[in-house]
């Protein structure tokens, strides 16, 4: 079989992408999915996504990480899924999709490249030590820390990704530190089971997250620096609820092509 797909990347997140609204692609195959996935062997990607027809909604993202299983919330996956269903003509400036955590809304910029994406609602944020530990659609853990940008993210978040308290589940690990008016974020990805150079759902959490930890409320502005470039994020906070929150970045079609499977 051959599958026609495009490469589309937001701040470096980088996503496999197919047209499924036919329903042509049975996408419940995890060792399919790896090696497409694979970055030697295959396409190379964070994840892959199938857009897909839903009842209701401009269309529906499926999505799946690296390793080929079913993911919980992609943020820039989100956001390149928009980027994609607007070239395809699914959609025009503003867009309500389905997601596995439910219904988002998205707006588009008018070049195509700039995506929009309310995130859920978050009530609660739990502390672990010094961490502290919510989930945006995904689970992420987020410290502060210094000397970012030598530090070893991947030895590090493996290692508390695989605790005891987390090893079952699994988590997304996020270091953040202070950089001008906003933070420098580096992400480890369960599923991906490495560093990648952005994560949406993983740079809201650490908004959110440290906004709580500085006592701020009201409408909060936080632009994000991660590997891969700037993203940044909106919300409201009342100090007991995070509401209208945005994640907001670049979703850049980087290639398209077909490979036999």
């Amino acid at each position: 079989m051959k599958i026609h797909f495009f490469k589309y990347q937001g701040a470096g997140n980088d996503f496999i992408l197919t047209d499924n609204r036919a329903n042509t692609i049975d996408h419940h195959n995890p060792a399919l999915i790896s090696a497409l996935c694979d970055r030697r062997f295959g396409i190379g990607g964070d994840g892959m996504m199938f857009l897909q027809n839903s009842d209701g909604y401009d269309f529906e993202m499926v999505y799946y990480n690296a390793d080929g299983q079913p993911g919980s919330m992609c943020g820039n996956g989100g956001r390149c899924i928009v980027a994609f269903a607007k070239y395809l003509g699914v959609i025009d400036m503003e867009t309500n999709f389905l997601a596995v955590d439910g219904p988002h809304y998205a707006k588009i910029s008018d070049e195509g490249d700039w995506v929009s994406l309310q995130m859920t609602d978050v009530k609660e944020i739990i502390r672990d030590e010094d961490a502290y530990v919510l989930n945006t659609g995904s689970p992420h853990y987020v410290k502060l820390v210094e000397g970012l940008k030598e530090k070893n993210v991947y030895r590090d978040g493996h290692a508390i990704r695989n605790n005891d308290t987390y090893k079952a589940k699994g988590i997304n690990v996020n270091f953040v530190e202070p950089a001008g008016e906003g933070y420098f974020v580096r992400t480890f990805e369960r599923g991906v089971e490495d560093e990648t150079y952005a994560c949406g759902t993983g740079v809201t959490a650490v908004a959110l997250a440290m906004a709580k930890h500085k006592l701020q409320a009201g409408h909060i502005v936080t632009p994000i620096k991660v590997l891969g470039g700037d993203l940044i994020i909106r919300f409201d906070y009342d100090g007991e609820k995070f509401t209208d929150i945005f994640l907001e970045g670049p979703a850049v079609k980087v290639f398209e092509g077909d490979i036999e499977v």
